[in-house]
């Protein structure tokens, strides 16, 4: 009979003979949410060989369910304390756990996948429905498993599983040169990342000879002396690789073609679960692999931070409203600024300790609600003007009052003003973070960039409550005609229903903004 001791290392003992048994004990339950997600992927993929093309829609609504399910899977993990595929030597290094961190990234993963499900059912219609939920629940089953990945192998392996049907995802519309454009420029720069982190992956290895992620740290700490350039330049290495994940500047230049080539839900996907699997990798390798290696990690990321807040904000500044999809772009050069904020509580981490995580946590959960929010009134306005320009928002109350004043409040959590509360608590929160550290300098840079942020955010949040442009009012009179009415479109349910959940949780944390703030209060580890 095997013991909970036995069960936690993951071997079986044999009473009799006294040997161990190779096979190893699993946590059906730790692995649950993933798992359940990666199954529903494959009924999806096998029931689209068997369904009319006119019952398509059915696939959408077993991938929600399926989501839905993991969810709910996260509930009896709420504790933290589980791990599973444990070494056998004693150390208790596991490949998997769901502690507290790993769930809360799992709920971001899982609920962003969620909401991009619901924003994809009105659109794969002309789209290969099969392909596209397969798709999407295998990368969602892939940045589910990473957060609770502890080795670099498995990792490294979760990433890849999140990434590949991304390209595929971002290229889907068939005959689309701009989709296809996007989906080349995002594989060829995923790749280069992957193949520079392998690199550094690889010499890691071969200077600690481990992958578990806390025998790495505690072999860091007594690297021999002739291995330990090879050391650092593993580490190096791998946080270049991550780097790109993140969009981090210089390594962002992927993001704002591949937004605005890809469908717009999938942007949405890419935006926040895209990134918050980029910033889970990076979090583990740099406070759990590498908490010695600080002193080099910490000041770089600190710079990267800076330079990529203040690349995302002026170049989100240069947005002309009238250029195609500049509604898109914006979005996308918005996410590279936040993923500046996002940066600077890693970077604090190496000055002052990894409770310094918690604050991108708490900012990375409200972000990816805004973020959604606004990516879905997006959505709704491509229904009717498939340009999606910023002009096109121009006096959007008047036709759709609802979507107009969730827009609105959705830039204004992103700009950090009220009555976006959660925004602006949540901003704070990761300047106290850089203050607490030292790093008064990138407290400032911060402070700056928020301030350029306000004028982008509030431009257009201002062009939604105002009438037609003057020189179109003008040349309507001139031409004696009356401007033709704006046909309205009834938005699909799960697109509304979208907006309404986004919306909905924005205000409920911007009325309880502990609710998200206390993560920024503990250890997650």
């Amino acid at each position: 009979m095997t013991t909970a001791a036995e069960s936690t290392t993951g071997l079986v003992h044999t009473a009799a003979e006294g040997t161990t048994s190779l096979v190893q004990s699993v946590d059906w339950l730790a692995i649950a949410p993933p798992v359940t997600v990666a199954a529903v992927a494959l009924v999806v993929l096998v029931a689209d060989l068997f369904v009319p093309k006119e019952r398509k829609p059915l696939l959408g609504y077993g991938a929600v369910a399926g989501l839905v399910a993991a969810l709910l899977l996260l509930l009896p993990l709420r504790d933290g304390d589980r791990s599973t595929f444990c070494l056998s030597t004693g150390t208790h290094a596991c490949s998997y756990t769901a502690d507290h961190f790993t769930l809360v990234i799992q709920l971001l993963v899982l609920g962003g996948a969620l909401l991009t499900a619901l924003l994809s059912i009105g659109d794969t219609r002309k789209l290969p429905a099969g392909e596209f939920w397969f798709l999407l629940l295998s990368s969602a089953a892939g940045a589910a498993l990473l957060p609770a990945a502890r080795d670099l192998a498995t990792l490294v392996v979760a990433l890849e599983v999140a990434s590949l049907p991304a390209f595929a995802l971002v290229g889907i519309k068939r005959g689309d040169r701009r989709s296809s454009e996007a989906a080349l420029k995002f594989f060829l720069s995923s790749v280069v990342a992957t193949a520079v982190m392998l690199l550094g992956v690889s010499f890691v290895y071969a200077a600690t000879g481990t992958l578990h992620l806390t025998e790495i740290a505690a072999r860091l700490d007594d690297v021999p002396g002739q291995l330990s350039t090879l050391a650092e330049a593993g580490v190096a290495l791998t946080l270049v690789g991550f780097a790109f994940k993140t969009a981090a500047a210089p390594f962002h230049f992927w993001v704002p073609d591949t937004y605005v080539g890809a469908p717009l839900p999938i942007a949405a996907y890419l935006s926040v679960v895209g990134k918050a699997v980029g910033f889970s990798g990076l979090i583990l390798v740099t406070v759990v692999a590498f908490p010695s290696y600080a002193d080099v990690w910490g000041p770089a990321l600190a710079v990267l931070a800076a330079l990529t807040m203040t690349v995302g904000n002026v170049a989100a500044l240069r947005q002309s409203a009238t250029r195609a999809r500049s509604a898109v772009r914006l979005l996308a050069w918005s996410s590279v600024a936040q993923a500046g904020y996002l940066l600077v509580p890693i970077a604090a981490a190496a000055y002052a300790g990894d409770r310094q995580i918690g604050s991108t946590v708490a900012y990375a959960l409200m972000y990816a609600v805004v973020n959604l929010g606004a990516f879905a009134v997006a959505a709704l306005v491509a229904r009717t003007s498939p340009g999606n320009r910023l002009a096109d928002y121009r006096n959007l109350y008047a036709t759709r009052p609802l979507a107009a004043l969730a827009l609105g409040f959705f830039l204004l959590c992103l700009a950090g003003l009220p009555p976006g509360i959660i925004g602006l608590f949540a901003k704070v929160t990761v300047f106290s973070s850089a203050v607490d550290a030292g790093l008064g300098w990138l407290a400032v840079v911060m402070a700056v960039n928020v301030v350029i942020a306000l004028y982008y955010y509030l431009q257009w949040t201002a062009a939604l409550f105002r009438g037609p442009a003057e020189d179109e009012a003008r040349e309507g009179a001139q031409d004696g005609t009356e401007q033709r009415p704006v046909i309205r479109h009834r938005a699909p349910a799960p697109l509304t229903a979208a907006i309404v959940i986004t919306a909905v949780a924005g205000i409920a944390l911007s009325g309880a903004p502990q609710a998200v703030l206390r993560f920024a209060d503990v250890n997650l580890f």
